[in-house]
């Protein structure tokens, strides 16, 4: 794996060195830098240090792992790969999220997984290990989000607004959800036997990436949030 200091780099002069570097990197010292890795099919890059907005953007099967905080826009429109983030992230993570999957062990900004939509086989998966900020999951179309809440610290699990125009996909919420309110177009119900199967590799995925225990994870009530039949933010979006 090559090795690149990132000290003192541009965000296209970094860029194109990662680009350069054939299927394998890794950053050291990143402060900032924008678009790393964007677009990339194959190669394994690893960050040491804070990338700056939209790490992975258009991201095509490539896997980015961040060892600290990543800023906004991670994953913005994503098409396949998977981005691991050892830290937390800013605002507008999974931005028109298409595929792939982005792991967050800590907390998420604002409007994650704003736009997420699925298509055929692809079915994005976002895992926020600790809380999110506002707007989670804002005219989400399809994927998965998953909020955890760990080592919340008695903060709530969600801000304001969650599910803002939500109308396909669906939300996995550790807890009950009392305290927190949710527009008319969505509906919660405490996951079933059919939910916990969908969601049990999910966090196994997620215990594994980060060490942390998938059954002590699992033992606690979890919510599902889905829109609901009569949403009428589905009739502006899906012919019938």
């Amino acid at each position: 794996m090559k090795h690149i200091d990132a000290r003192g780099c541009n965000f296209r002069e970094l860029n194109q060195r990662v680009w350069e570097a054939g299927t394998a990197c890794t950053l050291e010292h990143c402060c900032g830098q924008r678009f790393i890795a964007a677009g990339m099919a194959e190669q394994t890059v690893v960050v040491r240090g804070i990338p700056g907005n939209a790490l992975g953007a258009y991201l095509n099967g490539a896997s980015i792992t961040v060892w600290g905080n990543a800023q906004d826009a991670v994953g913005d429109t994503m098409n396949a790969g998977q981005i691991v983030v050892h830290g937390s992230i800013g605002d507008a993570a999974g931005y028109a999220m298409r595929g792939g999957k982005i792991f967050v062990q800590g907390d998420a900004g604002y409007r994650a997984g704003i736009h997420m939509k699925a298509y055929e086989n692809k079915i994005p998966l976002m895992v926020i290990g600790g809380v999110a900020g506002s707007f989670l999951g804002e005219y989400q179309a399809g994927g998965r989000i998953v909020v955890l809440g760990l080592e919340a610290d008695g903060r709530r699990l969600l801000g304001n607004f969650p599910c803002t125009g939500m109308h396909g996909g669906k939300l996995f919420l550790r807890g009950d959800c009392r305290g927190l309110h949710f527009p008319t177009q969505v509906q919660l119900h405490p996951a079933g036997e059919e939910d916990l199967a969908e969601l049990r590799p999910i966090v196994a995925e997620y215990a594994a990436l980060f060490d942390r225990d998938a059954a002590e994870i699992l033992n606690a009530p979890f919510t599902v949030v889905t829109p609901n039949g009569s949403n009428p933010y589905k009739l502006m979006y899906v012919a019938n």
